[in-house]
């Protein structure tokens, strides 16, 4: 019996590879950070992570970092918030293609309809069709309100 291997994963054992041949430290921290956060995931649960999981897993370190940054730009602490946009730019790089404003619109107004929200108390179930959709495709946090925006109060 054989185990899959992601090819998400693949490609991020791979990529550790080439930085140390190119002895790129500060990717290579990046890129350590991200398998160890992976393999604590699978120690955790104890299950193999498949290329969706991965995406979750990065689009909440993405979160984190976006997070971050402004808290340290906020606090005048530039060299940090410099730290974790190199980060941000890093963990990017292994994210599905981003979503077009018009293509996002296009699939909320659909996820509306075919939940048949009215208010924002149907805000679940529309978030609940969308998540899988465009997990790391796009903004969660700006889905949320566009949502918000086209539903009753």
């Amino acid at each position: 019996m054989t185990i899959e291997t992601s090819p998400l994963k693949l490609r991020l054992q791979e990529d550790v590879k080439t930085a140390m041949r190119t002895q790129d430290r500060a990717k290579l921290g990046v890129l350590r950070m991200i398998m160890a956060s992976l393999k604590q995931y699978e120690v955790d649960t104890r299950s193999i992570l498949d290329d969706e999981k991965i995406i979750a897993l990065l689009d909440k370190m993405l979160k984190q970092r976006r997070e971050s940054t402004e808290q340290y730009e906020a606090a005048g602490r530039k060299e940090l918030a410099e730290k974790e946009l190199f980060e941000e730019t890093i963990i990017q790089n292994y994210m599905p293609a981003l979503l077009s404003e018009d293509e996002l619109e296009i699939m909320i107004r659909k996820a509306i309809e075919q939940v048949q929200a009215v208010t924002v108390k149907d805000m679940g179930k529309v978030m609940n069709l969308l998540k899988p959709l465009i997990q790391g495709r796009a903004d969660m946090k700006v889905v949320s309100n566009q949502i918000k925006g086209k539903l009753i109060a």
